[in-house]
């Protein structure tokens, strides 16, 4: 068995001590982050910080994050450069902007892509969007660091997906994990035969049913997880129990709506505090359920494992890859006078995520709506209208239907 480096192996002792100087150094750097000098004025700058120690700060939401770009753009005062000073600036939906740099595998997936097996003579077809989004510059830069060559194909294109594939002979899928059966299915439909043995997959459930087809097709498939302000926080191996938390972060477990740990395997928001010297996030709420997984994984790497993703704490909710908000479908509503609720559904239909958008109205014609929906949920979907007061009220704006299991 090989690793990635040295860090994955380490004692517990080892690594929290590791951690202590990490913290220590990554708060005395936070602290010249004009948002994050108020936060962390509570901790003596001169003592070593251990990870239990992080319970004592304030947990940074994705609103407030939001919030503090809106008056002070474009990052918030939550970076330690100047935005001038990155070599990308992007643009995630709601909308939030994330830093990001080209050297030294900035968001840290190359670690994941070893363990998956990808490297030297491999060469990716890399299916996440360049288009404003990171992920494709995420993986990208974790290509680099694997020395694998890359096909930066996007999304879209199917039949020059196919073509391309099996031109250059690409061996390892990168994007969504319900992507990758399109362009399976073109091939087949075109009559071809793909060389991929291997996807990298994030952005969106890996369902088992997914995978086991993936495998059928003599095709591994391991999943990550990452987020466009984090970079990578977990990962899987080919151990396949659980995800191994990646060494560049901290994990906490804590009980939703607040910054306390949960004992270890009780369910609860994933929190994670980064070392990141350009955007040294502290305590960052993601959102997402997840618990911590007992011992270490078969594998040999020695790190925190957790279950993985588990649902959502708040409403948000990912359909094909994009977070879709409870604020964009407050925007929706804002549009359209005559519409008094709107609910997402988040659905499944032969392995592909489906949304459909209830509308309340005394309005006919869906197709009246069509661009709005495109414009505030920045997905496409079906819209189904309904008469007012039909919706639940039970306060939901999203509604997640597929099943985890």
């Amino acid at each position: 068995m090989t690793f990635y480096d040295e860090l994955e192996t380490r004692s517990a002792d080892e690594r929290a001590a590791w951690q202590a100087r990490e913290l220590t150094a990554a708060l005395a750097r936070a602290r010249t982050a004009p948002a994050l000098a108020r936060s962390l004025h509570a901790i003596d700058p001169d003592a070593l910080v251990t990870a239990d120690m992080l319970a004592s700060l304030p947990v940074l939401r994705k609103s407030e994050l939001s919030e503090a770009q809106k008056k002070s753009p474009p990052f918030g005062g939550f970076t330690t450069r100047h935005a001038h000073e990155f070599e990308n600036i992007f643009q995630s939906p709601g909308p939030i902007y994330e830093p990001g740099r080209r050297g030294n595998d900035w968001w840290r997936l190359g670690r994941f892509l070893f363990a998956a097996g990808v490297g030297a003579g491999d060469i990716v077809q890399n299916c996440f969007g360049y288009h404003l989004t990171p992920a494709g510059m995420m993986f990208e830069s974790a290509a680099r660091a694997v020395d694998a060559a890359v096909l930066p194909a996007g999304t879209g294109q199917t039949e020059l997906q196919v073509r391309a594939a099996v031109d250059i002979g690409t061996t390892v899928y990168a994007g969504t994990p319900d992507y990758l059966k399109i362009i399976l299915d073109k091939a087949d439909e075109m009559a071809e035969s793909l060389a991929l043995t291997r996807a990298v997959v994030s952005g969106g459930a890996l369902f088992p049913s997914l995978r086991q087809s993936y495998a059928d097709r003599r095709i591994a498939t391991t999943q990550c997880y990452a987020t466009a302000d984090l970079g990578l926080i977990a990962y899987e191996s080919p151990a396949m129990e659980g995800m191994i938390v990646d060494e560049g972060v901290i994990v906490e477990i804590v009980r939703p709506g607040t910054g306390d740990p949960v004992p270890e395997g009780e369910v609860g928001e994933v929190v994670v505090t980064t070392f990141n010297p350009d955007y040294p996030l502290v305590r960052f709420a993601t959102g997402d359920l997840s618990a911590v997984l007992p011992g270490t994984s078969p594998c040999g790497r020695t790190n925190m494992r957790i279950k993985g993703w588990m649902g959502r704490a708040d409403q948000t909710t990912k359909i094909k890859g994009m977070f879709v908000r409870p604020e964009q479908v407050a925007a929706l509503v804002s549009r359209h006078p005559e519409v008094n609720r709107a609910r997402v559904v988040a659905d499944r239909s032969g392995e592909m995520d489906l949304m459909t958008v209830q509308l309340e109205t005394d309005i006919q014609d869906a197709a009246r709506y069509e661009a709005t929906v495109l414009d505030t949920l920045k997905l496409r979907g079906r819209i189904e209208l309904v008469a007012p007061g039909s919706l639940p009220n039970d306060g939901k704006v999203i509604e997640d239907r597929r099943s985890y299991d």
